[in-house]
């Protein structure tokens, strides 16, 4: 097992004549290249532009509605990036594989941003009542009132109040506050036993290894449970109750795929670009770029498997509580933006990734990688703006101008978390040098 920058410089000095033969050798740095310090100021850029923008929808019709909605969408992505990031570096810690040597750090610094999220999440807890009918009526004459001058249904009102104790606004920050404590703690546990492991006097040996190997599986083990747990409470709290009367046995586990989906997309696309530059251009092989790209396909299948399965059970079963959902998705102009979210969330990269060639050549498959990004924002547009009263006519640009706060709000705000991104890219090596499959990665690849 190697133990460092040594074993193979003197590797490689020893095939100084055959690189080709022998094992490629790390560059004397590991440390991110200085041109991720500019993407992120680039990120902060456009969060300024992007934000300048949104303030004039608080003067257009419908604006002020949306620009909390079109918050609320960037938010859970950039919520998905941080806590996605922090449940498949946790998955790779059980799993074990080359792939996690590549996106590692990645996943880390992803994690690291969980703090600002917590931030972020600001704005939503304070707003609530303007998101979360529930919210808005907490109390039962609230709930009677709001019957009778319709702007609730008897069913909303009866619902609300079943779901009182889940739903109401104390229960709702207290819920919120538990997952960041506990997703910051997890976040915090493993970034520093990262850095402890390489810091290791003994790293490089197998009982370095394997002691750091098994203190990861037993936290990682668990904490992916706590953490399907917890990212079902969050899907639950903040997208699912924006239609009270909504339910579903399976959102949690649609939250937690979609992650996958789109943490893959960003980790790929990191490696990718970070791939121009060392130390990451030594170690992104075409073997380990592909099966990246396979990971992302699966990812791709169990989200199509997920969404369609739920849709056909609740179509053919036609209950009256459960289709309305899906009409509210279909109709005023919402079946446009239904097909669009199956062309490009679903669709588009499934039939590109079916592709070894695009998967083997970076370009494509950033590009890939980058759709697929979109692709999420399309589909959680299609999950949160359909819950709303106005939502049947707010297609209609005529009526309501406002909904294009969707297309600044979430921009900036994720290109905010992207900043933070970058930052935390750069704080730590990008190569985990206490790991056993360094060295088989820094091998010549075969020619097939």
């Amino acid at each position: 097992m190697s133990s460092g920058h040594s074993h193979h410089e003197e590797a490689g000095h020893h095939d100084a004549g055959h690189h080709h033969h022998g094992p490629k050798t790390l560059p004397l740095s590991l440390d991110a290249p200085e041109i991720v310090k500019a993407w992120g100021t680039r990120s902060l850029i456009v969060c300024a532009i992007f934000g300048l923008v949104s303030l004039a929808f608080v003067a257009v019709p419908g604006g002020q509605a949306h620009l909390l909605r079109a918050y609320l969408l960037g938010f859970m992505i950039s919520f998905s990036f941080a806590g996605g990031g922090l449940a498949l570096l946790m998955l790779q810690y059980v799993s074990g594989g080359k792939w996690g040597l590549l996106l590692r750090r990645p996943l880390e610094a992803m994690t690291r941003t969980l703090p600002i999220v917590t931030l972020l999440f600001l704005p939503i807890a304070i707003g609530m009542k303007s998101l979360y009918q529930w919210a808005r009526f907490d109390t039962q004459a609230l709930r009677d009132a709001a019957v009778k001058s319709g702007d609730m249904t008897r069913e909303q009102a009866m619902t609300a109040a079943l779901k009182h104790a889940m739903f109401s606004p104390t229960s709702w920050l207290i819920q919120a506050i538990i997952i960041f404590i506990i997703l910051n703690l997890l976040m915090f546990i493993l970034n520093r036993w990262s850095v402890e492991r390489d810091a290791d006097p003994l790293a490089g040996t197998q009982a370095s290894y394997d002691r750091w190997r098994i203190k990861f599986e037993n936290l990682s083990g668990p904490g992916i449970f706590v953490y399907v747990v917890l990212l079902t409470m969050a899907a639950l709290d903040w997208v699912m109750s924006l239609d009270v009367t909504w339910y579903s046995s399976i959102w949690g586990l649609k939250f937690l795929v979609g992650q996958g989906y789109i943490v893959l997309a960003l980790g790929i696309l990191s490696v990718i670009l970070l791939s121009k530059y060392e130390p990451m251009k030594t170690l992104l092989r075409t073997t380990e770029q592909h099966d990246l790209g396979k990971f992302a396909f699966a990812f791709v299948m169990l989200n199509i498997y997920l969404t369609f399965a739920e849709f056909l059970i609740i179509w053919s079963g036609n209950v009256p509580d459960e289709i309305p959902w899906y009409l509210a998705r279909i109709h005023g102009g919402w079946w446009t933006i239904c097909s669009l979210d199956f062309i490009c969330h679903w669709l588009i990269p499934f039939c590109m990734l079916l592709s070894r060639n695009l998967k083997r050549e970076k370009k494509r498959l950033a590009g890939i990688a980058i759709f697929m990004i979109f692709a999420r924002f399309v589909d959680m547009f299609w999950l949160i703006e359909p819950n709303f009263k106005d939502a049947a006519g707010n297609l209609h640009l005529a009526n309501n101008f406002g909904i294009l706060a969707y297309l600044t709000v979430p921009v900036s705000v994720v290109a905010l978390w992207s900043f933070f991104y970058c930052r935390a890219l750069l704080q730590r090596p990008l190569v985990n040098v206490n790991d056993p499959h360094l060295e088989e990665i820094l091998e010549p690849e075969h020619a097939h």
